[in-house]
């Protein structure tokens, strides 16, 4: 007779430090892991394949630009949401946010088209942040009066501004020399974000994110705001006892992730794309989510996963190119590190164990 061990989960006496910080390296190997057997079903070398999508497209100094250029919006997004999950807000709209931001800032720059000033740039920006703040503040606005859902609110905003994005560039936004195109004008030099690298669509976009990640960092670790934000989120009674306004954190935090979508979105239509399109987006705004989560709330923690996925993105269009697969596998990537770091988190608070539990005869 032959003992079979049979694994448990056993919760633990206290959630595992460790376990926070080696949940998503576990996810990411175990997406890996799993996406061999994807590549073997499709045909495809699992090692041509792996290089397409991690290796080849930073092999040289234009793709680590590339790289940059679409981390840029995932980091923007990434550590503005982050600061409302803390708090249990939870914004999934930020690619509407991220939309209206491109449209406030592109009608901007068509304002101001076939004229030159150094304060063109500054307001197409300001006009970013200002379109994603009043999408976000409809969210917020609706949570605080009505106690609706701003999870089911924030993203039903986003086909809205979908929708209207694409009803602007199908008239008055519509380029009236382009041939009948859904797209705008495009944009004047004066109207487009700074060039830090010759030769390549690395902007200056990428310097305000870094920025982000350090004032995102300061608000958490050394401000009132931030301990406010962590204590909301994390004993939601004890914030009420001590006094904190629950109301005001969530219109702060969803304003803010609201804002910041917005100027990622600006950041889009005057930087690598350069007009208005029916999409300005692949789904920067969804991926942030998984961008946050992956970064553990945390804003450095933001700017690496952040740089993770953008890979996929890169290493999709590659796949696509030399290995003729599907776009669609970017989103398989990125679902499957979504579902493995949340099977993964649930060893922070449970340790699997192996006991005796059957006999085999």
């Amino acid at each position: 007779m032959l003992p079979k061990l049979i694994p448990s989960l056993v919760k633990r006496q206290a959630p595992s430090k460790a376990m926070i910080y080696f949940s998503p390296i576990l996810a990411i190997f175990l997406t890996l892991f799993s996406s061999v057997f994807l590549f073997l079903i499709m045909g495809v070398s699992p090692l041509s394949a792996l290089y397409a999508f991690f290796i080849e497209p930073i092999s040289t100094i234009y793709g680590l630009t590339e790289l940059a250029v679409k981390a840029t919006p995932l980091i923007l997004i990434g550590v503005a949401l982050s600061l409302g999950f803390r708090a249990g807000v939870w914004n999934i709209g930020a690619e509407g946010q991220l939309i209206l931001g491109g449209i406030c800032g592109g009608a901007t720059a068509l304002f101001f088209y076939e004229k030159t000033g150094f304060y063109i740039v500054p307001l197409i920006l300001i006009a970013g942040v200002v379109g994603g703040m009043l999408w976000a503040g409809i969210v917020a606005f609706l949570r605080t009066k009505f106690n609706a859902n701003e999870i089911l609110t924030s993203l039903m905003l986003s086909y809205v501004a979908s929708l209207l994005l694409n009803l602007l560039v199908h008239g008055v936004l519509k380029d009236p020399d382009g041939y009948n195109f859904p797209e705008s004008r495009l944009f004047d030099d004066s109207a487009l974000l700074p060039i830090l690298l010759d030769e390549t669509r690395l902007h200056i976009g990428f310097i305000i994110a870094l920025f982000a990640v350090g004032i995102g960092w300061i608000l958490l670790s050394r401000t009132l705001l931030g301990y406010q934000i962590k204590v909301t989120g994390d004993a939601p009674d004890a914030g009420k006892h001590a006094g904190f306004n629950q109301s005001k954190i969530i219109w702060t935090t969803l304003l803010i992730s609201g804002g910041v979508a917005g100027l990622a979105g600006a950041i889009e239509v005057s930087g690598p794309i350069g007009q208005l399109l029916p999409t300005i987006s692949p789904g920067y705004g969804f991926t942030a989510i998984i961008v946050a989560y992956v970064g553990r709330l945390h804003p450095v923690g933001v700017l690496f996963a952040a740089l993770l996925l953008a890979l996929t993105y890169l290493g999709g269009e590659t796949a696509q190119i030399n290995l003729n697969l599907p776009i669609a596998v970017t989103g398989v990537f990125q679902g499957l590190l979504l579902f493995f770091l949340l099977a993964s988190d649930v060893l922070i608070h449970y340790s699997v164990q192996f006991g005796k539990k059957e006999v085999l005869v």
